[in-house]
């Protein structure tokens, strides 16, 4: 690459800084510490959900260093999402959103917690499909950058190439830099600032891996399961005749081996739906019906 192409280069990967500044905002934690945002509409922040501490208000400094102070609208640990509303609207630049590509180039980008904005270059390493969080969240791309990320920096936006907003980021297992795309938020926005929080599945059960006893196996069609540990009184596992020692094998068809697994079949479009359980008790396989409901809040 010749002299004057790395000048261009360098000079529209700082326009694009330049550009994108206005829809980043520093969350205030303390005096030395804060954590990084993107403005997501002109009164709507959003935020790594993980990384922002518990309270109702908070200020923001956003760009040229004016503060602004914002409600927390809501929060999703399913989704890694929470979502603050600010007192009063912003000039914000419209993104639109774009999709992720695999060894396409990522621009992630930060707060410097003065009004500034801190710029990180790299690659997208992975652009898979639709996955479950831990907590149950459906993310509608599982995306991970191959780029280095500051603790003040999750929650910024990550552009393409063209300047399309990927989504924002956040930090995985081992400090790996992923992305929230822009989808899942888009999905969950709404419901956090309508409702403050989003319902999903429940069953009302503790549940622990176990192995399925060896002259089960053939009944059971599986070597493992889950064991029912404990359960919520009046919830839906309770309703539907489970009881403690029970051995879960699948719910709808979909063996039990995984609790991740159970999370994703209880994701919030279940509410409402009956699910069919096989349970290992006293030595049989038997079939029980539960009729999903929504977690309480907590």
């Amino acid at each position: 690459m010749t002299t004057d192409l790395l000048e261009q280069f360098s000079g529209a990967l700082a326009a694009r800084a330049e550009a994108v500044r206005g829809a980043i905002a520093a969350i205030r934690i303390s005096d030395s510490r804060h954590l990084s945002a993107t403005l997501w509409q002109p009164d709507v922040a959003v935020a790594s959900e993980q990384s922002l501490p518990r309270g109702d208000e908070f200020e923001l400094v956003v760009a040229g260093g004016s503060t602004v102070k914002a409600k927390l609208a809501g929060r999703d640990p399913g989704t890694n999402i929470a979502a603050l509303r600010l007192d009063r609207a912003l000039d914000v630049p419209a993104l639109v959103s774009g999709e992720a590509k695999a060894g396409a180039l990522a621009l992630a980008y930060g707060a410097d917690g003065a009004g500034g904005v801190r710029a990180r270059m790299g690659v997208v390493n992975t652009a898979g499909p639709e996955w479950a969080s831990s907590a149950g969240g459906r993310i509608d791309r599982y995306i991970v950058l191959d780029l280095s990320l500051a603790r003040a920096e999750e929650g910024g936006p990550v552009l393409d190439a063209g300047g399309k907003r990927i989504g924002i980021t956040t930090f995985g297992p081992r400090a790996k830099v992923l992305v929230i795309p822009a989808a899942t938020v888009e999905r969950v926005l709404p419901a956090l600032l309508k409702d403050g929080r989003i319902a999903r599945g429940w069953l009302g059960v503790a549940l622990q891996p176990v192995a399925v006893p060896d002259a089960l196996h053939e009944q059971a069609g599986q070597p493992s399961g889950v064991m029912v540990m404990s359960i919520a009184e009046d919830g839906p596992a309770a309703k539907a005749g489970l009881v403690a020692g029970d051995i879960v094998l699948t719910v709808d068809g979909t063996p039990t081996r995984s609790l991740r697994r159970i999370a994703t079949q209880l994701a919030s479009e279940g509410i409402g739906r009956k699910a069919e359980l096989r349970v290992i008790r006293g030595g049989r396989v038997l079939s029980l019906q539960a009729t999903i409901e929504a977690r309480p809040a907590a």
